[in-house]
C-alpha cells in the first residue's frame, strides 16, 4: 500500500483511458446478458477487472499486500465465490468508470502545465534548414522569424524584435530586443526576423532546465503526502483485519449474512479519495504557480509557503532594480564627469559602468591607472594625477546622501563628487505592505552602506534591515532568523550571489530566474520575472492549495468513517459501497482541480 500511489499511477496512466472505458462498455453489454446465461457475468467479470488482479498479484509478490488491486480483488472474488455475480460484476465496471474520470481530471491538471510549458521548441532553422535544437551547437548561428519560438539561448547578433515571454514568466507585456541582447529559449517572436549566436547548448537551456524543474517536482513530497503514505501502511491491514473479524466472530453469535457484509465492508475499505487527490491537489498547485510565472519545485515547498513567519529579502537586484545610474555630479572643474570615466574606465564595476555611461563618449585606451584595494581608483590622465573613491583617499568629509557616492581629487585638490544609486523596483512597496497585511515579517539583507540601507528600508517600511554584509554574513543573519521563527523562513534574492543563502532558507526563492544558472539550481522556487509582487502570489496560491488538501482529508475521512459503519451493520450494500468509493474520489479530485483555477 506504500507505493499505492506509484501502483495507482501507472494504473490509470499505463493503461489507455480509451481502452478502460471501452472495456468497462463491452463488461456492460455483457452483464445485461448475464441475467439470461451466468457465464456471461464470468466474462464479463474478466473484461472489466482482469487487470485489477493482475496488479494484485503482481504486487502481492514485490511483497506490497495491502493495496486497493487487493481490496477489489479479495471483494469481489468472496462475493463470486458466494454466488453475487452482479455485484462482483459491477465492482469492476463501477471502478473502471470512476478511474476514466480520474485518468480525465489528471490528464487535465497536466495539461494546464503543459500548457504553461508550451515553451519546449520544436525545431531550429540551421543554414537554410530544420534541425532538432539538439543538433545546434555552441557558437552556430541560427535564424528566428515571426511567430517562431526562440528554441536556444542565445545572443542576438542582427535584427530587433519584439518576444513573448508570457509563458515563461507570466508577463504579458512583449519584451524588445536588439542586437547585442540576450535571448532565452521559450520565448516566441512576435514580429521581424533574428539572427541569434547560440551560447548554451539544448540541454544546458533554460527551456530544458525549466522543464527538468516540472517534471521532478513532484518527486518532493510534502509532509501530508508522506502522511498519507504512512496512513495507509496501517489503515490497510487493520481494515483486512476486521473484515475478517466480521465474517467469522459474529456467526459464533448471531445468524445473518456475515460475509457479504465483510466483503462489502473491504470494497469501502479502499481509500482511492485520499490517495488520488492529495497528490493531485499539490500537482495542480504547482500547475496554476507556473501558469503564473512561478516556477515551485516541489509540494513540500508549496506547503512551507504556506505558513511564512518572516520574508527575507537581498536588497540589490531584488528590491531595487540593480542597475546604477548616476544621480548626481557635484563639481565646478569643467572635464570633471572626463577625468572621473577615464579613471573608472578599466573597473568592471556596476558603479564605473555608470559613470562611463555618465559621460558617453568614446574612452581612449588608458594605461596608467591602478587600484587601491578597498579605497578606489589611482590614474595619470592628460599628466594630472587622478584619484576616485572613498572619501578616506581624497582625504575630505564624507556626505550623507542615498546611494554611493565616488569622490574625486585632480592633482591632490579635492574637487567634486559623484552619487549613484540604485532605483527601487515599481512593486516592491506594495509587496512589503502586502506581507503586513498578511501577518508576515520582513528583513533585508545587503552588502550596501548602512546609509543606503536605512534609506531604502525606510522608503519601503521593511520591518528590519542589515548593511555591510559579506555572503557568508547574510547566512549566519538568516541562521539567527530561522533559530527564533514561528514559521516557515523565506529568503528572496536575485541568485547571482544568493546561493548559499538560497540552501539555507526554508524556501529559497531566486528572482528573474531567467538570469541565473546558479539561481535555478540553489533555489526551491524561482519568479520568472522580476516582480516581488509574484511573492505574494504564490504564498497564496500555497494556502488555498493547502485549504484544499485539508478539505479532501477531512472529507475522505469522513464519508469513508460513515460508510464503513453501515457496512460492518449491514446497512450499506455492495452497489452503495462501490458508489461511496467512486463518488468520494471523483468529488475529492475535482475539488483538486479548483487550485488551477485563478
Amino acid at each position: 500500500m506504500c507505493n499505492h500511489h506509484e501502483h495507482h499511477h501507472q494504473h490509470c496512466c499505463g493503461s489507455s483511458n480509451s481502452s478502460t472505458i471501452f472495456r468497462a462498455i463491452t463488461a456492460l453489454l455483457l452483464f445485461a446478458g448475464g441475467f439470461k446465461f451466468s457465464i456471461l457475468f464470468f466474462l464479463a467479470y474478466i473484461i472489466a477487472g482482469w487487470d485489477v488482479i493482475f496488479k494484485a498479484a503482481k504486487n502481492i509478490t514485490k511483497g506490497h499486500v495491502f493495496d486497493e488491486n487487493f481490496l477489489m480483488s479479495a471483494a469481489t472474488i468472496g462475493a463470486l465465490c458466494i454466488k453475487e455475480y452482479p455485484e462482483a460484476v459491477m465492482v469492476m465496471i463501477l471502478y473502471q468508470i470512476g478511474e476514466y474520470f480520474q485518468h480525465k481530471a489528471v490528464e487535465k491538471s497536466r495539461h494546464s502545465i503543459s500548457e504553461l510549458m508550451d515553451i519546449r521548441p520544436d525545431y531550429a532553422n540551421l543554414r537554410g534548414e530544420k534541425v532538432s535544437p539538439r543538433e545546434v551547437k555552441v557558437g552556430d548561428i541560427i535564424t528566428v522569424n515571426t511567430g517562431e519560438k526562440i528554441p536556444l539561448d542565445g545572443i542576438v547578433t542582427e535584427g530587433h524584435a519584439s518576444l513573448d515571454t508570457s509563458a515563461l514568466t507570466g508577463e504579458s507585456v512583449p519584451r524588445t530586443v536588439s542586437t547585442g541582447d540576450s535571448v532565452i529559449s521559450g520565448c516566441i517572436n512576435l514580429n521581424g526576423v533574428l539572427k541569434i549566436k547560440v551560447t548554451k547548448e539544448f540541454g544546458e537551456s533554460t527551456v530544458t532546465k525549466i522543464l527538468e524543474l516540472v517534471e521532478h517536482a513532484s518527486s518532493k513530497k510534502a509532509r501530508t503526502e508522506k502522511f498519507i503514505t504512512k496512513f495507509a501502511a496501517y489503515y490497510t491491514p487493520a481494515v483486512v483485519i476486521l473484515a475478517l473479524m466480521i465474517a467469522f466472530i459474529p456467526p459464533l453469535f448471531i445468524t445473518g449474512n456475515w460475509i457479504e457484509r465483510a466483503l462489502t465492508f473491504l470494497v469501502i475499505s479502499c481509500p482511492c479519495a485520499l490517495v488520488i487527490s492529495i497528490p493531485l491537489s499539490f500537482f495542480a498547485g504547482i500547475g496554476s504557480a507556473s501558469k503564473n510565472g512561478i516556477l515551485i519545485k516541489g509540494s513540500n515547498y508549496l506547503e512551507l509557503l504556506a505558513k511564512p513567519d518572516t520574508v527575507v529579502f537581498d536588497k540589490t537586484g531584488t528590491l531595487t532594480k540593480g542597475v546604477f545610474k548616476v544621480r548626481e555630479v557635484h563639481s565646478d572643474e569643467p572635464d570633471f564627469l572626463k577625468y572621473a570615466a577615464y579613471a573608472e574606465s578599466a573597473s568592471s564595476h556596476p558603479i564605473a559602468a555608470a559613470i562611463r555611461e555618465a559621460y558617453g563618449q568614446e574612452i581612449p585606451e588608458q594605461n596608467n591607472i591602478e587600484e587601491i584595494a578597498g579605497l578606489g581608483i589611482k590614474a595619470v590622465i592628460d599628466g594630472k594625477e587622478i584619484l576616485a573613491g572613498s572619501a578616506k583617499l581624497v582625504k575630505t568629509e564624507t556626505i550623507n546622501t542615498d546611494g554611493s557616492v565616488v569622490y574625486v581629487s585632480i592633482n591632490g585638490n579635492y574637487c567634486g563628487y559623484i552619487v549613484i544609486a540604485d532605483e527601487v523596483k515599481d512593486d516592491s512597496k506594495e509587496t512589503i505592505e502586502k506581507l503586513k497585511t498578511l501577518g508576515i515579517k520582513t528583513v533585508m539583507l545587503t552588502g550596501d552602506s548602512k546609509n543606503t540601507a536605512d534609506k531604502v528600508q525606510k522608503k519601503l517600511g521593511v520591518d528590519n534591515a542589515f548593511a555591510e554584509l559579506l555572503p557568508e554574513d547574510k547566512v549566519n543573519k538568516l541562521e539567527k532568523i530561522i533559530k527564533t521563527a514561528g514559521g516557515s523562513v523565506i529568503f528572496v534574492g536575485d541568485g547571482i550571489n544568493d546561493a548559499p543563502v538560497l540552501t539555507r532558507a526554508d524556501v529559497g526563492i531566486a528572482m528573474g530566474g531567467l538570469g541565473s544558472d546558479a539561481a535555478i539550481e540553489a533555489a526551491d522556487a524561482v519568479i520568472m520575472d522580476d516582480s516581488p509582487s509574484k511573492l505574494i502570489t504564490s504564498i497564496k496560491i500555497a494556502r488555498k492549495t493547502m485549504r484544499i488538501v485539508k478539505q479532501n482529508i477531512v472529507f475522505a475521512l469522513g464519508v469513508k468513517a460513515l460508510f464503513l459503519i453501515l457496512g460492518g451493520i449491514g446497512i450499506m450494500t455492495m452497489w452503495g459501497a462501490v458508489f461511496a468509493d467512486v463518488g468520494v474520489a471523483l468529488l475529492a479530485v475535482l475539488n483538486s482541480l479548483r487550485t488551477l483555477r485563478k
